[in-house]
């Protein structure tokens, strides 16, 4: 697919670097020479230099031959206008823009319709969704939601105390016997373990599996020993996210947030009125012990420094903070962390990537949400068709041909919640949960998807 992707910041590069890796054609636009310079060195995609809302930059790019636009500046306004050329002059099919202002997207008819826009995203509103989840389940190191939220698929971790510990998983059966759920996935010292009823859970084991909403708390009750609910929260870093969770959390928690900047933090404290906004630095350990670091129950690392981010969660943790969570916009480092010293690392293109997968994926694909740091996916799709034109419809679960490394989770049908036992027969217009290990094989899912031509 032919993509131009406007603005070669941290989520551009982000995604232009996991779009190159499936094979999509992209082109980036920026006004920083040297930024470009360093994408194309980095990556297989050709660059343009120049301001995105003009059109002889934009035609300069190629925006007649592209299929996708994805306008991810820094400026909601050029993003707007880029979105609105490419509808009104050059017909891209999907056009996608990244806004803040909610002024731009709220609304019976937003603004962003009259310019073209499809889609927003705003990246610093996804990852404080996700934080919210996460910390809605003080035991999960992820959780995604799916089918409008009636099904929700939660990462853990098990450990000592756990009642499913060194037990087969059929034992699930006689512990939940009102609930229903299904480990889609465990991964163990890194490596694929495929889950049947005589797989025995170990210690450190990280496990994927997939609930309705009501039955994820006694789930996670199954692979961790309970803990207290969270009541104090910290937040280091008083920049968009950050001010979107403390805003988010006061109404519910204690919150106290940590800003550096004394212009901000008035502002802060000014539009926090529930909340406690401190003037300081996050990595002062004068600061987190004057402030009882040590009696909060989660302390969040939100500045726009890695190191910083780093740093204050390895001091926070040290001196007694029961849970602490990263933001890290490099990648390297994800992989490094997470699950160490730091409880829970979040990566902002990683959550930012999943709502612009599902515009890429073929067929009826409703969310692609990207895990293990992106080395798997897991995907929501609707099957249309019938018996003789749908590879799916009439099937039964243990009949289906999956590539190895991928199994069908969960079926919603309606409002029904179905966990995907072997003797469930699939429907027309089901919503169907694929768990994928291996991104490369996102295309055979998308292939069984697909209806046959005599559907149409």
């Amino acid at each position: 697919m032919r993509i131009l992707i406007l603005g070669g910041g941290q989520v551009g590069a982000s995604v232009a670097e996991n779009l190159v890796s499936e094979g999509n054609d992209v082109t980036i636009v920026d006004q920083d020479s040297a930024l470009l310079k360093l994408l194309q060195d980095k990556l297989d995609i050709r660059t343009v230099q120049g301001n995105a809302a003009q059109p002889a930059i934009l035609q300069e790019a190629g925006i007649g031959e592209a299929e996708m636009l994805l306008a991810l500046t820094r400026n909601d306004e050029t993003n707007l206008v880029a979105c609105a050329l490419a509808e009104q002059r050059y017909n891209v099919p999907t056009r996608i823009a990244r806004l803040r202002a909610a002024d731009y997207v709220d609304g019976d008819t937003p603004v962003m319709r009259q310019f073209g826009v499809e889609h927003a995203i705003c990246p610093e509103q996804i990852v404080t969704d996700n934080l919210l989840r996460v910390l809605a389940y003080p035991r999960a190191l992820q959780v995604l939601d799916f089918a409008g939220g009636k099904v929700q698929l939660v990462v853990a971790r098990a450990v000592a105390g756990g009642k499913l510990l060194g037990k087969p998983l059929r034992q699930l059966r006689e512990d939940m016997p009102e609930a229903d759920c299904r480990i889609c996935a465990i991964y163990r010292k890194d490596k694929l373990v495929r889950p049947d009823g005589d797989t025995v859970i170990e210690a450190d084991d990280e496990v994927f599996f997939i609930a309705a909403r009501p039955d994820v708390a006694a789930m996670l009750n199954e692979l961790r020993a309970s803990e207290k609910p969270v009541r104090r929260v910290m937040i280091a870093g008083g920049g968009n996210i950050g001010y979107r969770l403390a805003r988010m959390l006061s109404a519910k928690y204690e919150v106290k947030l940590i800003e550096h900047g004394s212009q901000r933090a008035r502002w802060l404290a000014e539009n926090l009125p529930k909340a406690l906004v401190l003037h300081g630095e996050a990595t002062d350990e004068g600061l987190l012990e004057s402030e009882n670091i040590d009696e909060m129950d989660v302390f969040c690392a939100l500045t726009n420094d890695d190191e910083d981010n780093l740093m204050s969660t390895l001091l926070a943790k040290r001196m007694g903070a029961r849970r602490v969570i990263a933001l890290v916009n490099r990648s390297s480092y994800v992989d490094l962390l997470e699950g160490n010293r730091i409880d829970i690392v979040i990566s902002p293109y990683l959550s930012t990537i999943g709502s612009i997968l599902a515009h890429l994926r073929r067929g009826d694909v409703v969310a692609a949400q990207p895990v293990r740091r992106g080395a798997a996916e897991v995907m929501e799709v609707v099957i249309h068709g019938d018996e003789k034109t749908s590879s799916l419809v009439g099937c039964r679960l243990d009949a289906i041909d999956l590539p190895d490394g991928c199994s069908i989770s969960a079926v919603i049908r309606g409002q029904q919640v179905l966990m995907a036992h072997h003797d469930l027969q699939l429907q027309a217009e089901d919503h169907v949960i694929f768990f994928v290990h291996g991104r490369h094989k996102v295309r055979q899912i998308e292939k069984l998807t697909q209806v046959k031509l005599g559907f149409f």
